[in-house]
């Protein structure tokens, strides 16, 4: 599903390149899940950034569903994550003039898709079947992190990718969008990559890739 080949990022700056990420491989077979774990600064956000094909690599190779990222232009970059994958962000990056069913409805909406009945049976799904009319200003983080999580999910993706997703929620609330999250993406049979900082988050994926300055310096067996 994912496949990743000595891929590198680095920018010019005053003082010269500045080196993000290093030689990082890695590969992920369809249903299977990966932590992406290092502290801040480490490079984790800009591999899944590069893993997305939301910016390009200065080395090395990505290969998404089959298909090298390197070959395709933004527009069929744009096609590719609508139909193939799915994100999860801190922020939640909802749409501040939509209500929490519009929201969902996005990804296949832009698709010219109906998109109503699918929205409607995640926000149940995810436990805001009364909230489908709210707001984001209206609902509460871990509210809108649910939301996030049914979006992400409405246009049956083959990737997820979460990107901290439980980093701005408080401890109870963080718990129960983690196994929202991990309930969700057993259900679908979606691979996942995840991107924290958190040891216990990412002990529930089936492998850690450690990183650190940019380089991978160590990778956990899977669990048992």
């Amino acid at each position: 599903m994912l496949d990743v080949r000595g891929l590198s990022k680095s920018y010019d700056t005053a003082g010269g390149a500045l080196d993000v990420l290093r030689d990082v491989s890695f590969a992920l077979a369809a249903g299977d899940s990966i932590a992406v774990l290092g502290p801040s600064g480490s490079g984790k956000s800009t591999l899944l950034g590069l893993c997305a094909g939301l910016d390009r690599p200065t080395a090395g190779s990505v290969r998404l569903a089959g298909v090298d990222l390197a070959t395709q232009g933004e527009d069929a970059l744009a096609r590719l994550r609508n139909e193939k994958v799915g994100f999860v962000f801190q922020s939640f990056q909802l749409l501040p003039t939509l209500t929490a069913l519009e929201n969902v409805m996005v990804p296949l909406e832009l698709r010219g898709e109906s998109a109503a009945p699918q929205a409607t049976r995640l926000l149940a799904q995810v436990g805001l079947a009364d909230r489908q009319d709210h707001y984001p200003v209206q609902l509460s983080g871990g509210e809108q992190q649910r939301v996030a999580i049914a979006r992400a999910f409405i246009n049956q993706p083959r990737l997820l990718f979460a990107d901290e997703p439980t980093g701005n929620l408080d401890g109870v609330t963080a718990e129960v969008v983690r196994e929202l999250l991990f309930d969700i993406h057993a259900d679908a049979g979606a691979s996942l990559v995840l991107v924290t900082h958190d040891e216990s988050l990412a002990a529930r994926t089936g492998r850690i890739l450690r990183l650190a300055a940019g380089s991978v310096v160590g990778e956990d067996e899977p669990n048992p």
